[in-house]
């Protein structure tokens, strides 16, 4: 540790070390490493790096290196910083911050790592913030369903802390524009598969819970539908797949937030026969109690509506 004014020496020395190795990414990026490492020790050295512009040259630098290993480091620091000082993390809350990541997520041909980070940072910032600068532009698309599922897991997080980190209507609104690509995604489920299941899942729900139109437009697009099915389809080997119960669990209580308090939703699934294959599922012998309950809170939904 260093006292009172050698600490500041040492984190303008350091600032310095970064503004003047600019054709040096490893020592760039070694430079950003030691900041880490001295801000995480104590909040009070963070605050010394922000009040001397740290933060400010960080973001910039994540902007404007050539090199891509600078880049993802920067932005990487920017979201340990975020989340360790709430002083950084109201100073990086600009839209012009949020524009420049939804750019960068946006560019087919941006390494996968600095995707991932940037998806990080955005979750920090957004996470037990209601005042974030909300934007409209569309988010990734992965190619498939398999090839980027560690990205398309960071973004639900993001997208999940966005909408319900404190519950936010407005973001709720924002998300609902990826019903369409949601559904496609659930159509390409031959196998059950836990790591793809949950982000999904998770993203649905939280973004129709509580909010009738956000329920009524996932339906309107098919998605309630497909979800139904898929679940119909894992629900059949339940029994003696381990797997497939616990996919069939997460889909059902993904059902259940889709259809809470929403009656005409109810009447619609009653063309899939949903009822039978929830039922069997309830005794497999491989299900948990939190699941029963799951189950069983899905299927008063589902026969508090039919009037059975």
């Amino acid at each position: 540790p260093f006292p009172g004014k050698k600490k500041k020496t040492f984190s303008i020395l350091l600032l310095e070390c970064l503004k003047y190795q600019m054709r040096c990414p490893d020592s760039q990026k070694q430079a950003l490493l030691t900041i880490y490492s001295i801000c995480q020790q104590r909040e009070e050295n963070v605050n010394i790096f922000r009040e001397i512009g740290g933060v400010v040259f960080v973001y910039n630098l994540s902007k404007s290196s050539a090199h891509a290993e600078v880049r993802e480091t920067s932005l990487f620091i920017l979201g340990t910083l975020a989340e360790a000082n709430v002083y950084c993390k109201q100073a990086l809350c600009r839209r012009e911050l949020f524009s420049d990541l939804t750019d960068g997520l946006m560019q087919q041909d941006s390494p996968l790592t600095q995707k991932r980070v940037a998806v990080y940072l955005i979750s920090v910032l957004v996470a037990n913030n209601s005042n974030f600068p909300l934007s409209g532009k569309a988010t990734v698309k992965p190619a498939n369903i398999t090839q980027l599922f560690q990205l398309w897991t960071s973004v639900s997080s993001a997208l999940c802390g966005c909408v319900n980190n404190p519950q936010n209507e407005e973001s709720q609104r924002i998300c609902v524009s990826a019903f369409p690509l949601v559904k496609s995604w659930l159509q390409q489920l031959s196998h059950p598969q836990a790591e793809m299941v949950q982000p999904i899942c998770s993203f649905i729900a939280m973004t129709v819970a509580n909010n009738h139109c956000a329920q009524e437009s996932f339906s309107r697009v098919g998605g309630l539908g497909t979800l139904t099915q898929t679940l119909i389809h894992f629900a059949s080997d339940a029994s003696h797949s381990p797997l497939a119960c616990q996919v069939s669990v997460i889909m059902t209580k993904t059902v259940s937030a889709c259809i809470t308090d929403n009656p005409v939703l109810v009447s619609g699934l009653a063309g899939y026969g949903l009822v039978p294959p929830l039922i069997s599922l309830l005794s497999s012998p491989i299900l948990d109690p939190q699941g029963r309950l799951i189950i069983i809170l899905t299927l008063g939904h589902c026969t508090e509506a039919s009037g059975n």
